[in-house]
Parts: structure tokens; sequence; C-alpha cells
């Protein structure tokens, strides 16, 4: 890949914040050269934004790490073997934890914190990057590295938490800009692994592609299935509240599968369309392409599996090894049923994943499209040319 002009953070302002595009992912402040030296930093509203321009280096790693921008699109394929329609996978499974004080808490059936609990307790890993819980629906990224800890972050998250940001912050000894880096970096190399929704991913495998430190310490990736993030405030502000006499304090879990589920500690769950859920998304979900997580070492989440189980897609060989271990070593279990009713069940799951993710593309193709021709329709809407109840194709 060779870039025809300098490209450096004003182009990522320009292309993606500007446009409603950016994730809020962290990746561009957690891995800019310059973070040494004060050049980015997350925002209030926790947008990127210039720390001091001055500082910028126009290195464009900032640029090209986004998962809003394609710079890489045809590297990062080839590299993690990308194949149509929802990437590289071996196997798939519906499974749930053994430990039942991960069941207590998980969403599903707690398979990634099972998987975490065992490479960590089989030191296969120094730490994982989750979101801790610190309020009712709010949360933090730390770096866990007990079970305890893990057990504190189990459960699923549908507002933001910037996990590599958390990175960025924690880790900035990895940064190879400034020499005295190098010389502070610990002897014994960090080994990491991150669980992140599909833009959180594809930052670490353009940094990876890269070859960009510190991205050499994530050696493992759990990606969770994404349709949307959103602000619960939002949905309470809405009529969503009224409409399924929903009670912010009265929510004790939520969940997504074919829709949108709340369960209330009256045990009345409310089930409610994605399409209405769309209504609160961030805009910048909707511009996102990828449901299941494509690129990461296992993709989970709760579609296709009944209630208190994982749906789990093992992707790269690394995943399937370390899915096996935990297996055989008692920190999970499968779905048990005959052979020919597991291989159906795999069949319908592997086809609703499928049709997931080709509803999330189409989404974004349009909404991408939207973005892309609205400069030329603002003046045309401006002078009325197009009228209430008429649409483009009117033209």
């Amino acid at each position: 890949m060779k870039l025809k002009e300098k490209i450096s953070f004003d182009n990522l302002k320009q292309k993606v914040i500007e446009k409603g595009l950016c994730n809020r992912c962290g990746g561009c402040v957690s891995f800019c050269s310059a973070d040494r030296i004060g050049a980015l930093e997350i925002g209030e509203d926790g947008f990127p934004r210039y720390a001091d321009k001055e500082k910028c280096l126009e290195c464009g790693i900032c640029y090209l790490i986004c998962p809003q921008t394609h710079i890489l699109k045809e590297e990062v394929e080839d590299e993690f073997g990308w194949k149509a329609p929802i990437g590289l996978y071996q196997d798939i499974f519906s499974a749930r934890a053994t430990d039942k004080n991960i069941l207590k808490v998980a969403t599903d059936g707690g398979v990634v914190t099972s998987l975490l609990s065992y490479m960590l307790e089989n030191n296969l890993i120094d730490g994982a990057v989750v979101s801790k819980k610190t309020g009712l629906f709010s949360r933090k990224s730390i770096i866990a590295t007990s079970h305890d800890e893990l057990i504190q972050a189990a459960g699923s998250q549908f507002s933001e938490a910037n996990h590599l940001e958390k990175m960025g912050a924690e880790y900035t000894t990895f940064v190879p800009t400034i020499p005295i880096i190098r010389e502070l970096a610990p002897k014994t190399p960090l080994r990491l692994a991150v669980v992140g929704t599909p833009c959180q991913i594809q930052a670490i495998k353009k940094m990876q592609v890269l070859r960009i430190l510190p991205s050499d310490v994530i050696i493992f990736t759990i990606g969770l299935f994404c349709m949307q993030s959103f602000a619960l405030d939002d949905l309470m502000k809405r009529k969503f509240a009224r409409k399924h006499r929903i009670n912010l304090k009265g929510i004790v879990k939520l969940n997504v599968k074919e829709d949108f589920i709340i369960t209330m500690d009256s045990e009345r769950t409310v089930h409610i369309p994605l399409e209405e859920i769309e209504e609160i998304a961030r805009p910048a979900c909707l511009a996102c392409k990828d449901f299941a997580n494509d690129y990461a070492d296992i993709s989970v989440g709760g579609l296709g599996s009944p209630d208190g189980y994982t749906t789990v897609l093992t992707r790269t060989v690394t995943g399937q090894r370390i899915y096996t271990e935990a297996l055989h070593k008692d920190y999970i279990e499968n779905k048990k049923g005959n052979s020919q009713l597991i291989s159906v069940e795999k069949s319908k799951t592997l086809s609703l994943i499928e049709a997931f993710a080709e509803r999330k593309r189409k989404r974004a193709d349009k909404r991408l499209n939207e973005i892309h021709y609205r400069p030329f329709l603002a003046p045309l809407l401006k002078a009325e040319a197009i009228t209430p109840g008429r649409n483009c194709n009117d033209l």
C-alpha cells in the first residue's frame, strides 16, 4: 500500500468525524504515533480531537487504522483470510459456562468470561481488556488479571466503552516513535486478550497488518456480534418506555437476539423490534457493515442459541484450539443433543447470522449513500426542489 499524499488527523476529521461516522472506538488516540508527546486526545463528548495540532507527526496512522476508512480493506482481508459472507470460521457451537457463579451474571451462556478465565488461569495471557460495570448501565474499560475481575465484567453492554483508549493509556510504553519508550518497555512482553465490538477489533487488526506497536501485545481477540450501540437514556426518553411500560430502575438484564430483550425485576420480559431500536442507534453504527465480528479469533453472541447459551463461532486455528482446550478442561460445555439434530441447528444458526450480516450491510450501504449524496442534495432541498412526500427517484 502506497499513499499518494501525506495524511493526518485532519483527514480523519473531514472524512469520518465530521460526517458522523466515528465509532468512538478510541483506536486513533490509543495508537497515535505522537501519543507520548500529546498530539491527540479523547474529548468530553467521547470523540477524538487534537490536543496539540503542532505535535502531530502527520504519519497517517490514525486515519489508516480507523474502522470507518477502508484504505486497508484488501490487506486486512488477505492477512486474516476473510471469506464471504461472514469471514473465515472453523466451526459453530451453542455453549455455556460450567461455573454457576458465571452463569448468574452472564447475559447468555457466560462463554466469554469462561474462555478468558481459562486463559488467565493457565498462563496463556497476562490480562484481558474488558468492560467493568460501574453503575446501573455505565461501564469503564479495565484490564482484568483475575477470575474475580472477570466476574465483575461479565454481562453484555450495549452503550459505549472505549477499550482501545484504555490500552493506549496504560501501554503507551510500547509506542515506537519516541526512543525512550523502548528503554522503558518491560523485559517480559505482555500478552493480552481483548473483548470488543467489530469496530474495535477491526482497528486492532489494521494495527497488526501495519505491524504497529502496541498491537503486538494483543494475542487473542473475542468479538461480539453487534447490530448497534445506543444510549439507554435515549431509550427512556423516547416512546419505548411508555409503550412497553419500562421502568429504568426495574431493568435487570439486557440482551439482543432476534430482537432487543429487556428483563425486568418483576420477571417480565419486554421484546422490542430492532427497527425501533435503530431510531436511537449511534449514527456511526448505521454505517458499519460488520455484524458477526468477522476478524476476531472467536465471535460470540446470543443469536441462534436458546436462553442460557452462547452462540460461538471459532474463526482462527488459535480460536479453535483455545475453545477446544477450555471445553476439555470443563470451563465450558456444548449444548447436548444427537449429532444429526446438532448439525441441523448449526445450519439454521449460520443462516440466521448470515441474514443479520446481510441486513447490516444493506443498512450501511443505505446510510453511506445518504452521506455521500447529502452535499449534492442540500442545495436542492434548500431551494425546495424536493418537496415533502417526494424522494430522490422523482428527480
